[in-house]
């Protein structure tokens, strides 16, 4: 169900560099989902009126956002375009874990129609996500001095590369 395929959307939320909306399509065969967590109150700075976000999905968020601050090597002088990038990522993720409560609520009594568009509603979702997730990391990148920018390209293509490699196991690509 819904459970099965909320872990590799907000994967896919918490990640530019895979943000293929592939990844949030796992088949019903999939090894079972975590329980699901309750929702608690969000204590970002975003306006009280989103959706709050379970505790588990917020502390993912959170600790990747953390990481990415300490992996880029975030100056006093970003901050500002790193706390918008960083305000998009959270509000992705209340605005993503709602539309799956809602897909989630309604699966019980749809039909194959219904539940392809919910999907399609999903997809249309995510790759609003994604503009504005790319136009603040953007904003970001480009104020970046230029050493800065080449560890945020060799962070995220290690974080592509290692994605990848998961992907695929320990298969070997000796063909």
């Amino acid at each position: 169900m819904i459970y099965r395929i909320a872990p590799a959307a907000f994967a896919a939320l918490l990640t530019l560099p895979t943000l293929a909306f592939a990844q949030t399509t796992t088949s019903p065969s999939a090894s079972p989902a975590p329980p699901p967590a309750a929702t608690a109150p969000s204590t970002s700075s975003a306006p009280a009126t989103s959706p709050a976000m379970s505790k588990d999905i917020q502390a993912k968020v959170e600790a990747h956002i953390k990481q990415l601050h300490t992996q880029l090597k975030i100056t006093q002088a970003e901050e500002k375009d790193w706390q918008q990038f960083a305000d998009t990522m959270r509000g992705n993720a209340r605005d993503m874990q709602a539309a799956m409560q809602e897909r989630e609520q309604r699966y019980p009594s749809m039909n194959a129609l219904q539940n392809m568009e919910s999907y399609q509603k999903l997809a249309e979702t995510h790759a609003e996500h994604l503009q504005k997730l790319v136009s603040a990391f953007q904003t970001l990148y480009n104020a970046l001095p230029d050493e800065q920018k080449k560890v945020a390209d060799q962070v995220f293509k290690s974080r592509t590369e290692s994605r990848q490699h998961a992907s695929t196991g320990s298969r070997t690509h000796t063909e």
